[in-house]
């Protein structure tokens, strides 16, 4: 109780809940982990999140930072710890038209960035599902994707500068506006990516660009993956590098969203392949609309599609028309969370393979999944053009043991084919086994004296990320 006094100090009476209160916040995106906190506090600046790491450290109490709580592999489970939310850390404190940057605090909500960008013809280019709730801080936590990966790169790619508060509550600036600085260790892309477990990062510098003058969004049927890549190479000459999304839904992703989402079936006839596309540009050539009242640019999108339509390796094909188009065919991929994490049990994944080894990955996983499992069902879904599948299992039965071993053959296949069994989500709880067992063990030992020298007292989001 001296404690929880003792933060209410800190925060204010009102910023810091604890016993029943604070179970609000006692469970993750996905139902499938759940704790009680000692306490959930809400500072209001980078002040107070040093003074709660100094008394957390005085009496080793850890501490758990969440942001928008949107994580789907237990990365803010706090069982008896201090939860320390950036929910009112939500200041944008600079926009910079010219420069194209924004300094934000952690708990600016994704969506409220891009709203308040797009009077000034700016956008924050990191879109997914959950922008509603997820914040700054979390997205750069997990070094988040998302859709438009393909173009503009994750969270690191992203980001200028953060400004972090370590362990001990010291406060590391490292708020560069720079696209250039080779001063010693890159320090930033450390913490980004980190989940909480080396620092908590409290606000940022991120890099914004002109919103586009055009989009042509478009859903194409195909009967082979194989061909999947030549089509977004010729998308992408077409266009000048404008794919901005190249989204997969195979023909069991249209099947669940038709059972749970029927409002937003596709206009044309699915097949075993369904994508998503969506080229964008800023430039007037390709932008302004031609004599037609169609900018170029959808005059060479349709080109390639018709193309390859008549090529044969595209079976149907539709292009929006209007913005109102354009929101429902991003709707019937945004809904993915919404018509896969409603059931249990799940082993829920996102690996990331080569870009040519996308539909060998499934062939393989195919094969494996029948033999440890025969009645499985599959989800799948995958933002193609950057090689990252959302594979999701869900076993005919609640056996911890089985779930596991999904999941590592899950992760095994993508190593093999040269990937990665982490492509946006993190490590959290859920992928310590994987990482104890595919990670390079010398990687692991550094990653080990990195935070032992971080957090000596190991307080921050223990147990999460790095396997013991």
């Amino acid at each position: 109780m001296d404690l929880i006094a003792a933060l209410r100090r800190i925060c204010g009476e009102n910023a810091v809940q604890d016993g029943a209160e604070a179970g609000g916040l006692g469970r993750d995106a996905t139902g499938k982990y759940h704790w009680r906190p000692l306490a959930v506090v809400r500072p209001r600046d980078t002040a107070q999140v040093s003074a709660v790491l100094q008394l957390a450290g005085q009496n080793g109490v850890s501490v758990v930072p969440v942001s928008g709580n949107t994580g789907l592999n237990g990365g803010t489970r706090a069982e008896g710890a201090i939860m320390l939310s950036t929910e009112r850390m939500n200041r944008i404190r600079d926009i910079d038209p010219a420069a194209r940057t924004a300094t934000v605090e952690a708990g600016v909500i994704l969506q409220t960035l891009h709203e308040e960008l797009a009077p000034l013809g700016l956008g924050f280019p990191m879109t997914f599902g959950a922008r509603g709730s997820a914040r700054i801080g979390g997205i750069l936590s997990t070094n988040a994707g998302g859709s438009n990966v393909l173009r503009y790169g994750n969270m690191r790619a992203l980001c200028l500068g953060v400004e972090v508060v370590l362990a001990d509550g010291r406060v590391m600036n490292l708020m560069s506006a720079l696209h250039k600085d080779n001063t010693g260790y890159d320090l930033r892309d450390l913490f980004i990516g980190a989940e909480g477990t080396l620092g908590i990062i409290t606000a940022a510098v991120l890099k914004l660009s002109p919103l586009p003058r055009a989009h042509v969004t478009a859903v194409v049927a195909m009967a082979r993956l194989e061909d999947a890549l030549s089509l977004l190479n010729a998308l992408q000459a077409a266009s000048g590098g404008g794919v901005e999304a190249f989204e997969y839904m195979p023909d069991i992703y249209m099947d669940r969203l038709a059972r749970y989402r029927p409002d937003l079936l596709p206009p044309i006839t699915t097949g075993p392949v369904n994508l998503l596309i969506e080229a964008a540009s800023t430039a007037p050539a390709l932008s302004d609309p031609g004599p037609e009242g169609a900018p170029p640019l959808r005059d060479a999108i349709e080109t390639v599609l018709s193309d390859a339509m008549e090529a044969g390796q595209i079976t149907d094909a539709a292009v929006a028309s209007s913005d109102a188009q354009r929101r429902k065919m991003w709707e019937m991929r945004e809904s993915a969370a919404e018509i896969t994490l409603n059931e249990l049990p799940i082993v829920d994944t996102d690996i990331a393979v080569p870009l040519g080894a996308v539909a060998e990955y499934l062939d393989r996983m195919r094969a494996r999944i029948t033999k440890l499992d025969p009645q499985a069902r599959i989800m799948i879904v995958a933002h193609l053009g950057d090689g990252n599948v959302h594979y999701t299992v869900y076993p005919s039965r609640d056996d911890d043991g089985l779930q596991n071993d999904l999941r590592q053959a899950i992760s095994e296949e993508a190593v093999a084919l040269g990937g990665s069994f982490s492509a946006e989500h993190g490590i959290g709880v859920s992928k310590l086994p994987t990482m104890a067992a595919l990670k390079d063990p010398v990687a692991l030992d550094v990653m080990r004296v990195i935070r032992q020298a971080l957090d000596q007292q190991g307080i921050l989001n223990p147990g999460k990320t790095i396997p013991k």
